[in-house]
């Protein structure tokens, strides 16, 4: 099984976009990019606005060999609303458009639906489902909560499986809905890519307690799977010091790798959200 982060929030766009290919099938999971468009009261510079189109256009390139594209729910940075041609000819694995899901992403499945349905291969609501291609399996998790509850709506985890078993939690923050840490541990994976907690956000939407508990979570993921590859990304690297919050983890076990996406394809992270105050401090146009 090939496993390539896409774009991530580590390359320096908010995106958990990803390409995993099996000896039967090649699959997209997530194929959106997007900005911050406001953080420290600044819009994005232009340097992210050149990265995201650079990332649209690495989404689009692997995109356009795949046969399945997956969307695990309807925030933006999670699909793109602007591009049919990402969606002409292939099968389409959606998060349930009108169950389990707030008003606003309701809306948005909606309209992606309508630019959709004329050129897709196939549309399937993929939630609580499993799929087999050749030997290789695709199963979705129920509905779980975007966060710590049903406010932001639910997302899917998906697990894909041949001799390999490889997990994508979507937008969980950290591991806070218990049902969404039920899945992961009984999928028992080898790669695991996680969307960490959401620690920019602290004081504001998160106290410090979420976030302990979120690393406990974590740990626990590490104790109770086999997992190998340990991809930390998304909502956690927004924080410039994302890496303390999870320096315990790397103690747990010698034979597990935890990283963010970056760190997965031997790249060095690149936070351009999180350093959008330097950025504009550095220049001279913004």
């Amino acid at each position: 099984m090939n496993i390539l982060p896409i774009a991530f929030d580590s390359l320096g766009v908010r995106s958990m976009a990803t390409y995993v290919e099996t000896n039967d099938v090649r699959i997209v999971i997530d194929p959106g990019v997007s900005l911050s468009p406001d953080r420290y009261s600044l819009p994005p510079h232009r340097i992210e606005l050149d990265r995201r189109r650079e990332m649209l256009a690495a989404v689009k390139r692997w995109t356009t060999i795949a046969d399945i594209v997956i969307i695990t729910h309807y925030h933006y940075d999670h699909h793109n609303p602007d591009d049919k041609d990402l969606y002409e000819g292939k099968e389409i694995f959606l998060k349930h458009p009108r169950e389990s899901i707030n008003e606003s992403q309701k809306q948005r499945a909606q309209a992606l639906l309508m630019m959709i349905e004329p050129g897709a291969k196939e549309i399937k609501f993929a939630d609580g489902k499993a799929f087999e291609f050749g030997g290789t399996k695709v199963v979705f998790s129920a509905p779980v909560f975007h966060g710590l509850s049903a406010q932001l709506g639910y997302v899917i985890e998906v697990f894909i499986a041949d001799q390999e078993k490889f997990l994508f939690t979507s937008d969980v923050q950290g591991l806070l809905d218990e049902a969404a840490i039920d899945f992961i541990i009984d999928k028992a994976p080898d790669t695991i890519i996680l969307d960490g907690p959401a620690t920019y956000l602290l004081g504001s939407h998160y106290k410090k307690s979420h976030i302990l508990q979120s690393i406990q979570n974590m740990k626990r993921i590490i104790k109770q799977t086999p997992v190998k590859h340990f991809i930390i990304d998304h909502h956690l690297l927004r924080d410039a010091n994302w890496a303390d919050y999870i320096s315990e983890l790397h103690e747990l076990r010698s034979d597990v790798k935890v990283c963010s996406a970056a760190g997965y394809l031997g790249k060095q992270e690149d936070l351009l959200e999180a350093r959008r105050k330097e950025l504009y401090q550095g220049s001279t146009c913004g």
